[in-house]
C-alpha cells in the first residue's frame, strides 16, 4: 500500500517521513502497560505514561504505522467537542460534572498546543476557533437554543457566543449567513504531522513502538498477536473504529465512515473574500455532519459524513473512497463558496470513525484485570484523545484525580444490534439527516419528525 495516498496529510507530510513501518514485535514480550493501537489515544497514553514513570517498561503495538487510522487522515480540528450532550453527561454526574468535563476540554486544546510546541512537533497548530454558521431559521433556532443552554451551564461569551449576519459573515464568506456560534476553544492542525511527530517523540522517550504487528487477542493482562505474546500489568485498547476487527468486538463500536476532499492552494485573492484569516474551522447548521478547515499552505481541507454503513462492521481500503459522497461533498463546498466551483480537487480520501451505541466516549481501567480502555468519539477525537491519554496515565499510575472523577471514565455504552438490524438502522440513521436538511433548506423551518428521531438516538 502507498501510504502517501491515504490523505492530503499524508501525502504533505516533510520528505524526511518515509511512513515505512517499524520493526514488528521480535517474539514474546513482557512489559508494564501494552498499548493497542498507535494513534492519537494510545501516543498520548504513552506520552504522559512514560513522562511520569521514566522506567516504565511500555509498548505500543499497532497492525500498520503510527497514525494509519482517523489520527492521520481527520479533518485537523483539534476542538473542545464532545459526541454527548451535557443532558446525557448530566444524567450521572450532574450539571457539574458535566460542566467539568467540558472545562477540561476547553483546556485540553491549548495542553495540545503546549505539548507541540515543547516537543518540536510542527503540525501547522493555529488556534482560531471555529465557526458554526447559520443559514436559515431552523438553524438559527437550534443554534441560538445550544447558547442557551451553554449559559445554563455556566459558561460564558468567552467560551460560546452568538454572532449576528454581519459578525459570522465578517470570519467567513459563506453564502446565506444569518448568523453563527462561535467558540475560540478550537485549532486547526496537520493531524499526520501530530501524530506522526507525537510517535517519534514518544519512541525516543523508550517507548517501543512495534509496527506491522496485528493483534489476534486481547486478555488480563495478555495481548496476543500475529508475531507473539506480549504479557503486561495493564492492557489499554486504544483500536477506536478498529475495535470492531478485534474478536468478540464487533458490537462494541460501529465504524461510520467519513470523507474528505482538499482543492488546490488557493490565490490570496480568493481568500480576501472568504476570510478565516485566523484559520477558524467551520461547518455550519445542518444535521449532516460537514466541516473544513483553510490550511497552512491555503487549500481547502473539507468534508462530511454520509457515506454508507458496511454489513457487519466491515472495514476495507476500498470504503476509504466513495464517488457519490465525494461528490456530494464537492457540491456543498461548491454551495458554500461558489467561486471555488473551478478550483481543482487534488485528493479525496476517507476512513472510519468509532462509534459506541450511546454516542457517549468513555475511558476506564479495571485493576483487577488490567484491561484499559478509552474511544467511541464519534469523529470529536483529536482533543479527546489527549485528554484520555491524562485520564488513563492517572487510573494505571493508581491516582485519583480530578480527571478520573469525570462523567466519561468508566461509562459503559450498551452494545450494538445484531446483524441485520445493525445495518439496516445504521444506514437509515445515514439517509435521515439529509431529509432533514432538504426540508429545512426548502422550506425556511425546523423539521419536527426526522430531527426528533435523531435527537432520541444521538442523546441530544
Amino acid at each position: 500500500m502507498q501510504l502517501r495516498s491515504l490523505s492530503l496529510w499524508h501525502d504533505t507530510l516533510p520528505d524526511d517521513d518515509q511512513l515505512v513501518a517499524r520493526a514488528g514485535l521480535p517474539g514474546d514480550t513482557d512489559v508494564d502497560v501494552a498499548i493497542i493501537g498507535a494513534g492519537y489515544t494510545g501516543l498520548w497514553t504513552a506520552y504522559y505514561l512514560r513522562r511520569r514513570n521514566p522506567d516504565m517498561r511500555i509498548a505500543v503495538i499497532e497492525s500498520q504505522v503510527a497514525g494509519f487510522g482517523a489520527s492521520g487522515r481527520n479533518g485537523g480540528w483539534c476542538s473542545a467537542l464532545l459526541p454527548m450532550g451535557f443532558e446525557a453527561m448530566a444524567a450521572t454526574h450532574g450539571r457539574d460534572g458535566a460542566s467539568r468535563l467540558q472545562r477540561e476540554m476547553y483546556a485540553t486544546v491549548d495542553e495540545v498546543g503546549r505539548v507541540a510546541e515543547a516537543e518540536g512537533i510542527d503540525c501547522h497548530f493555529a488556534k482560531g476557533g471555529t465557526l458554526r454558521a447559520a443559514r436559515n431559521p431552523a438553524h438559527v433556532g437550534r443554534m441560538q437554543s445550544e447558547v442557551a443552554e451553554a449559559r445554563a451551564y455556566g459558561f460564558g461569551e468567552e467560551d460560546v457566543r452568538w454572532l449576528d449576519a454581519d459578525e459570522a459573515s465578517a470570519v467567513i464568506g459563506m453564502t446565506d449567513v444569518v448568523g453563527g456560534v462561535y467558540t475560540p476553544h478550537c485549532a486547526a492542525i496537520h493531524p499526520a504531522r501530530l501524530a506522526r511527530g507525537l510517535a517519534r517523540v514518544v519512541e525516543a522517550s523508550g517507548v517501543s513502538i512495534y509496527e506491522d504487528t496485528r493483534v489476534t487477542a486481547i486478555e488480563p493482562h495478555r495481548v496476543v498477536t500475529t508475531r507473539g505474546v506480549v504479557r503486561a500489568d495493564h492492557v489499554v485498547r486504544a483500536t477506536e473504529a478498529f475495535t470492531a476487527t478485534l474478536p468478540g468486538q464487533r458490537r462494541r463500536m460501529i465504524p461510520i465512515y467519513s470523507l474528505m476532499i482538499a482543492t488546490e492552494p488557493l490565490p490570496t485573492s480568493f481568500w480576501d473574500q472568504v476570510g478565516l484569516r485566523r484559520r477558524e474551522t467551520f461547518s455550519d447548521g445542518r444535521r449532516l455532519v460537514i466541516y473544513g478547515q483553510r490550511t497552512a499552505d491555503d487549500r481547502f481541507a473539507f468534508g462530511g459524513r454520509g457515506a454508507p454503513y458496511h454489513f457487519a462492521s466491515r472495514i476495507r481500503p476500498e470504503y476509504d473512497r466513495n464517488d457519490r459522497t465525494h461528490q456530494e461533498i464537492h457540491r456543498t463546498l461548491v454551495e458554500l463558496f461558489p467561486a471555488i466551483a473551478d478550483a481543482r480537487i487534488t485528493h479525496r480520501w476517507g476512513g472510519p470513525v468509532g462509534a459506541p451505541r450511546d454516542w457517549y466516549c468513555s475511558v476506564g481501567h479495571d485493576r483487577a484485570t488490567g484491561l484499559a480502555w478509552a474511544g467511541g468519539y464519534v469523529g470529536d477525537g483529536v482533543g479527546t484523545t489527549n485528554l484520555a491519554g491524562r485520564t488513563l496515565c492517572d487510573l494505571i499510575s493508581g491516582d485519583a484525580t480530578d480527571l478520573t472523577d469525570l462523567p466519561w471514565v468508566g461509562h459503559h455504552s450498551r452494545s450494538w444490534e445484531p446483524e441485520p438490524l445493525r445495518w439496516i438502522g445504521i444506514n437509515a440513521m445515514v439517509r435521515l439527516p439529509m431529509g432533514a436538511d432538504a426540508y429545512e433548506a426548502k422550506h425556511q423551518r425546523p423539521e419536527r419528525f426526522r430531527s426528533a428521531i435523531l435527537d432520541r438516538v444521538l442523546g441530544h
